[in-house]
């Protein structure tokens, strides 16, 4: 364990009178590694144990290897000073020790440990971090206010706030699409995109726009420019994207209503790695008017919400006769029941994690038990590849016509996964496109039969969220996972929502949340809300 440094100053000063000499010293060196971000000797000072615990305003990590890769991630911690230390002694060999830190930068913060001797040296076996208080999380917001445009006093949403992902028009703001180039260049808007505009009919306020990941041409919830928003239940864990900021703000208690996008999987993914229901809507159904476009052929608008009644009233108001004045509705087809009847696509079911696999054979197995069980079955819809392979070309074709010529204006302006996108984007040709449309027409009409009398049911991505700093080529390759199982209800033009039903042990976490995706027929968005709500209260 490292010892104490003479060189550094005391830290605990005339109020931690009484405090053993031995702790103290191992109190100071323990302040002086963390000032260093010395992480070596950070793992040092906790005792290595599985019971070993850490928490802050992000959650609670439990285990020495969790709060070791938590903090691998975390990036060192702002200059401050200790002004006031206060002891208590628990035991002969356990001490409790409450410390107050004052930071450069203004505002102060809060450190409670309990120390242990362990062999001679005193360890910590639990502690608590409040931090300093944060007026704007500039990962998760780009603008917010209490609220930032209030929704009509009286509605079937009154008393919900919204955090609008940057990708839709907000009178008097520009979108950003989470580049700061972008938004620099960009004008006021002035209009507000419909999609916003319902919910504020409804009554919903609007709380802020949240970020995005760039150009929402990514599900990993990274943003090279901004930072990476929490993760509300998994901490350092990634929050999954595009959609980011509008689920982070929503899982961390921010606001009750993400609205969002999902082209690939941008709002089933965080959905289900931060513990939320996602829902993205039938293909065309929500217009889309006032939204920057990354893939017309397949960007579909949607919702984030903590609970299945939340998501129930917006769906109930934003997809009828009575709510939406501009879409298209659909209610008489939405309203009708959807059979009690799932299919699992096996190739799906296979493609997911070990640990995912194993926590959703146990949910039918549950499912299986209740009264009244439905009837599932397992069925076959091709190899993956069949869907995400064309997917891909036809997405990376249309992301180019989009920005292709922005992105050429603007050398160096995108983070490097994002350019390195739009790079592939822009070689493919108007023959790999004409084909890859093509290459689609027959797994998308697959998917279309099996969800004409069933409901599709299967884990919405391959497991739990992936370490923020996990190393790139493990990203990736979560990321193409992830999209071989999202993309046919994508191609299919299918509504998809991913319900909080599993969790999964990950490093971060012993129960970190994964969801279960149900995709149904076109135009059954609402009914395909109710049966999900359905389900969740069969297995609770």
């Amino acid at each position: 364990m490292p010892g104490p440094d003479a060189s550094w100053p005391s830290a605990a000063g005339d109020a931690s009178a009484g405090i053993p000499t031995d702790l103290r010293a191992a109190f100071d060196a323990y302040e002086r590694a963390i000032m260093e971000n010395d992480l070596d000797a950070l793992d040092a000072f906790f005792v290595r144990s599985d019971e070993t615990m850490r928490g802050d305003g992000a959650g609670l990590l439990v285990g020495h290897d969790a709060i070791s890769a938590f903090r691998g991630l975390r990036g060192g911690v702002p200059p401050r000073t200790i002004e006031r230390v206060e002891y208590r002694p628990l035991a002969d060999d356990v001490a409790l020790l409450v410390s107050v830190s004052r930071f450069a930068g203004g505002g102060t913060g809060l450190q409670t440990q309990i120390w242990r001797l362990v062999d001679g040296d005193w360890l910590i076996t639990a502690a608590h971090v409040t931090p300093r208080a944060q007026a704007l999380d500039r990962s998760v917001w780009r603008t917010v206010g209490d609220p930032l445009w209030q929704g009509a006093w009286e509605g079937a949403l009154t008393g919900l706030t919204v955090a609008v992902k940057d990708l839709f028009a907000i009178k008097g703001y520009r979108i950003g699409a989470g580049n700061p180039t972008f938004l620099d260049a960009g004008r006021a808007e002035t209009t507000t995109a419909a999609a916003v505009t319902d919910l504020l009919r409804g009554g919903a306020s609007l709380r802020g726009i949240a970020r995005t990941d760039e150009f929402a041409y990514s599900i990993a919830g990274d943003n090279a420019h901004y930072g990476t928003p929490p993760n509300g239940a998994v901490p350092g864990a990634l929050p999954g994207g595009s959609s980011s900021g509008p689920a982070s703000a929503v899982a961390t208690g921010q606001a009750e209503i993400g609205l969002a996008t999902d082209t690939a999987g941008s709002v089933r993914v965080p959905a289900s790695y931060q513990g939320l229901w996602g829902l993205r809507t039938t293909h065309g159904l929500v217009p889309r008017q006032g939204l920057l476009p990354l893939a017309q052929s397949f960007d579909t608008i949607g919702w984030l919400t903590r609970d299945g009644d939340t998501l129930q009233r917006v769906v109930d108001w934003c997809l009828s006769y009575d709510g939406s004045e501009s879409t298209e509705s659909v209610l008489g087809e939405s309203d009708q029941d959807l059979p009690w009847r799932f299919v699992v696509p096996a190739e799906v079911l296979a493609a997911a994690e070990p640990g995912t696999r194993a926590a959703f054979d146990a949910f039918l197995e549950t499912l299986a038990a209740t009264s009244g069980a439905p009837e599932v079955e397992s069925v076959s819809i091709g190899a993956l590849d069949e869907f995400f392979v064309p997917f891909r070309t036809v997405q990376g074709a249309e992301a180019w016509r989009n920005n292709g010529a922005w992105v050429q204006q603007h050398p160096g302006a995108l983070g490097a996964a994002v350019a390195e996108r739009f790079r592939i984007a822009s070689e493919v040709t108007a023959e790999d496109e004409a084909a890859a449309r093509r290459a689609l027409v027959p797994p998308a009409d697959r998917i279309r039969s099996l969800a004409v009398d069933a409901v599709l049911l299967m884990p919405t991505v391959p497991g739990p969220a992936p370490m923020r700093t996990s190393a790139g080529e493990r990203v990736n390759e979560v990321r193409m996972a992830t999209l071989r199982m999202t993309t046919p209800a994508a191609i299919s033009g299918l509504p998809s929502l991913s319900v909080p039903l599993l969790t999964v042990p990950s490093q971060l976490a012993p129960h970190a949340p994964v969801g279960v995706c149900l995709t149904s027929r076109a135009g059954t968005d609402i009914a395909l809300v109710r049966l999900a709500r359905r389900l969740a209260e069969a297995v609770r």
